[in-house]
């Protein structure tokens, strides 16, 4: 017969789920990957057996059969009704005595703070950004696409680089190496073969993302409509990031704004270095970091902040997943 571990850490994202199961000491005593969590696309049954599949070896692994707080940050979880959905969804299968559940962009702000307080901006497949304070306030945005205002993101700019290079090859506007660029990675001759391709399907809607890459490379060898839509993501980040940190009444103290996802995380140097030039006018106080550790850490530092252990119980976790360095 198992036994009772302290805390079920997941990080649920598009592509990838890793969960890690938590003494209450700060000991990881496993941890397990599985694919990506979809409930749109999918069904929330099948993307909850696709947690599963995950916790289940977890807990063989480390020998226990519940804990007692669930900690997941899932992606697809933007609004407060569709966590509370996800959280009934987890209850239900009695993994823990307790569960929250947060979207995932709160593991990478908890994943790069000492504490639960500060701003995160991840910039992946799409956009978002949350921030909190110590005493539970919040700050988010709904997240779920231009519907809600949002700009940006691997999708994004990828919809935004075929947008300007398909006017560029017809004439309606002007000039930019994307519309060469773009369709020469697919192996094809011109934007009009591009769009041909993605709207008859012989190229999946999914492989548009494998644009974002060609812009980025586009932009550092100069072409300036590569180059302005670089600059405006970077806008994004910063409005997105001094619009949370004044929704918390953090604009007029030191404080650390978390900068992940795949897009951030690749510090390309135009990109970094305009968000902290926009950053610096907006929000001077703001202390702007790039977090690399994984955010399973994030995930298991809430759910310890939530069962309540000493300080050098988080620092055991944080040590097993960044050995005690954090990126500057």
């Amino acid at each position: 017969m198992g036994v009772r571990a302290g805390v079920l850490a997941i990080d649920a994202g598009n592509s990838k789920t890793d969960v890690a199961v938590v003494a209450r000491d700060g000991r990881v005593l496993a941890e397990a990957r599985a694919g990506g969590f979809r409930p749109p696309v999918v069904g929330v049954r099948q993307a909850m057996d696709t947690l599963s599949e995950a916790v289940d070896r977890a807990f063989s692994e480390a020998g226990v059969t519940a804990v007692d707080h669930v900690s997941a940050c899932l992606a697809n979880a933007d609004l407060p009704v569709e966590e509370e959905q996800l959280a009934a969804a987890l209850h239900a299968r009695a993994w823990g005595t307790s569960v929250e559940v947060r979207n995932d962009t709160f593991a990478i702000l908890r994943a790069g703070v000492a504490e639960p307080r500060g701003v995160a901006v991840v910039c992946g497949a799409g956009i978002n950004c949350v921030g909190m304070r110590p005493d539970g306030r919040i700050a988010r945005f709904p997240a779920i696409g231009r519907l809600s205002g949002d700009w940006g993101g691997g999708g994004g700019l990828a919809e935004e680089a075929i947008w300007h290079a398909a006017r560029a090859e017809d004439g309606r506007g002007g000039p930019t190496v994307l519309a060469r660029a773009l369709p020469a990675h697919f192996g094809l001759d011109s934007m009009y073969a591009l769009i041909e391709a993605f709207h008859l399907r012989h190229l999946r809607h999914e492989r548009r993302h494998e644009l974002t890459p060609v812009l980025f490379a586009t932009a550092a060898a100069g072409d300036p409509v590569a180059r302005a839509l670089v600059d405006r993501l970077a806008e994004e980040v910063a409005v997105m990031a001094s619009v949370a940190l004044s929704r918390l009444e953090l604009l007029d103290e030191e404080a650390p704004v978390l900068l992940g996802g795949g897009i951030l995380a690749a510090r390309h140097p135009q990109l970094d270095d305009r968000t902290r030039e926009l950053l610096a006018e907006r929000a001077p106080k703001a202390v702007p970091r790039v977090v690399t550790a994984s955010p399973v850490l994030g995930a298991a530092l809430l759910g310890l902040d939530h069962v309540g252990v000493p300080d050098e119980v988080h620092a055991r976790v944080r040590a097993h997943y960044e050995g005690g360095r954090r990126e500057p």
